[in-house]
């Protein structure tokens, strides 16, 4: 019977959640990025009062680890930790693309798997630059988490063998971009609490639990790369 507190903040969206047993009891959030550092607690205390649980009652507090904005991460960790520290509860790290990726494949393509199809969440870096990753219909990795600087020929390797959709705030960047048949793109994803209930639960009934006292998020740090010259103007 665990209760999980899940904190997300790493873009412009400030999103708490509490669930028990991997079913969502409440959700509050917000768009403003200028307030995560006085919105996060309220909504945290709002959503416990709502669902009438004591910050106490936790057994765990998961929070999105990015990638993600420093100034948005550093927050909710920060938060995150100081509850684990109070409490005693598991710390739980969340992949925020992860998260991403398994709020469309269950509220948009319904729990339905494909062979042919992968998930391409994006989070916005700078200029040209984005942070993505792939994942399965299911969820399961496919690519890594990687800096990527898109041009026309970008995942070119990725969409000759499989239909990708595209998504989050990164994706913007590839729509007038990126003009494959086989590239997808889906409008409005953005990281919520809601997208990690179920993830935190299966963490914590498998005990992946992150060291409070070491645990870092992955931050949007500087990314220099340069595009192949014979891609520049392909």
């Amino acid at each position: 019977m665990a209760l999980i507190l899940n904190i997300e903040t790493s873009t412009v969206v400030c999103s708490v959640s509490l669930a028990r047993d991997g079913e969502l009891l409440g959700l509050k959030e917000s768009r403003d990025d200028k307030s995560h550092s006085s919105l996060l607690t309220v909504f945290i205390e709002d959503v416990l009062s709502s669902c009438h649980s004591d910050i106490n009652d936790l057994d765990a507090v998961a929070v999105s680890k990015g990638p993600g904005s420093y100034t948005g991460l550093r927050i909710g960790v920060s938060v995150a930790k100081g509850i684990a520290y109070g409490t005693g509860c598991r710390f739980i790290g969340i992949n925020t693309l992860q998260s991403m990726a398994y709020a469309v494949a269950n509220d948009m393509l319904y729990g339905t798997h494909s062979d042919n199809i992968l998930l391409c969440p994006m989070i916005d870096a700078r200029r040209m630059e984005v942070y993505a990753a792939f994942y399965t219909t299911s969820n399961q990795p496919f690519k890594d988490i990687r800096a990527e600087i898109i041009y026309s020929g970008s995942f070119s390797d990725i969409l000759q063998d499989y239909i990708v959709w595209f998504f989050g705030n990164g994706s913007l960047k590839c729509r007038n971009v990126i003009h494959h048949p086989h590239a997808r793109f889906l409008d409005n994803i953005e990281p919520s609490a809601k997208s990690m209930v179920k993830i935190a639960e299966k963490a914590y009934n498998d005990r992946h639990f992150e060291d409070v006292a070491y645990f870092e998020p992955f931050y949007l740090k500087d990314f220099i790369a340069t595009i192949p010259r014979k891609n520049i103007f392909s």
